[in-house]
């Protein structure tokens, strides 16, 4: 049954893939409006077809230009964060030379970086500001890596520069800082139960592990509940320069995680759940 379940996932995840390919191809080529919301509504897709049910805390920004900071423990943060809302994502050079998948994230418009090359920082910094300058939102992944997801890595805090940038806003010509706001990603439950340490690892992708034997155990293990958390948005002069701002975002982001994995938080704020093969998540502008 599980292997069965996992054929039907992998070939419906290719197929629609392939089929919507082109027209997001087009859409991009003739600078047509949908081409920004397809991946949105694709991702919400997926994560229905995959059996992700996503559960909300806090609230996104959504008062201008932000960048968004997260810890990184799968692939699968694409999808869920890309299900959320529109955004596209900064990712590390190589990846746009993978088979498939770097195609599909260049389709998201997709940030390419060279993070060994410390010469290239100030150029990607550029790019990721001249983007969210035009009314993008940029995920950022500043671990560098992926975990295992019980834990979040250190961030780094060379491309946390793009924050000293400002950004005009609107027609009055207004310059304003750029807003980070940390957003949080943690795994939490298998099949309704607790996750736990041991499976965790099944659904992080991390280490050397191989893309598609680890995709083949994820959708054959089952449908997956993640919690992703909206901390307080910043800006840079708030918190005083890019290695403070760094440390904030690593700071919300592993209390976020260490809260839903134990599911005690400080605040007990109500969370809205969003299972997307019931509920489409409110999307701006969608």
């Amino acid at each position: 049954m599980a292997t069965a379940r996992a054929a039907v996932l992998l070939t419906g995840f290719i197929l629609s893939a392939v089929l919507l390919m082109p027209l997001q191809w087009l859409g991009l080529k003739l600078r047509l409006p949908y081409a920004r919301a397809l991946p949105n509504r694709y991702h919400r897709f997926l994560c229905g077809l995959i059996g992700i049910r996503v559960t909300t805390r806090g609230q996104p920004h959504e008062g201008g230009a932000c960048l968004i900071a997260a810890n990184h423990t799968s692939w699968l943060d694409i999808p869920i964060l890309a299900s959320l809302q529109p955004c596209s994502f900064v990712a590390k050079s190589e990846v746009a030379g993978w088979p498939f998948f770097g195609t599909l994230a260049r389709l998201q418009r997709t940030v390419f970086v060279e993070r060994e090359r410390r010469t290239r920082t100030a150029h990607s910094r550029n790019e990721i500001h001249a983007r969210i300058a035009a009314g993008d939102r940029l995920v950022l992944f500043p671990e560098g890596t992926s975990s295992d997801g019980n834990r979040v890595l250190s961030f780094k805090s060379a491309l946390m520069s793009v924050a000293q940038l400002t950004i005009v806003n609107g027609d009055e010509d207004r310059e304003d800082d750029l807003v980070v706001q940390p957003v949080s990603v943690a795994y939490t439950r298998l099949h309704g139960m607790p996750m736990g340490r041991y499976f965790r690892p099944f659904f992080a992708w991390y280490g050397d592990m191989e893309l598609f034997p680890h995709l083949w155990e994820a959708f054959r293990l089952g449908p997956v509940e993640v919690i992703v958390e909206y901390h307080k948005p910043v800006t840079i002069r708030e918190i005083g320069n890019r290695k403070a701002l760094a440390a904030y975002c690593e700071d919300c982001c592993r209390r976020g995680v260490t809260q839903a994995l134990v599911g005690r938080w400080d605040d007990m704020e109500p969370v809205a759940e969003l299972p997307h093969e019931v509920t489409a998540p409110r999307v701006a502008g969608a």
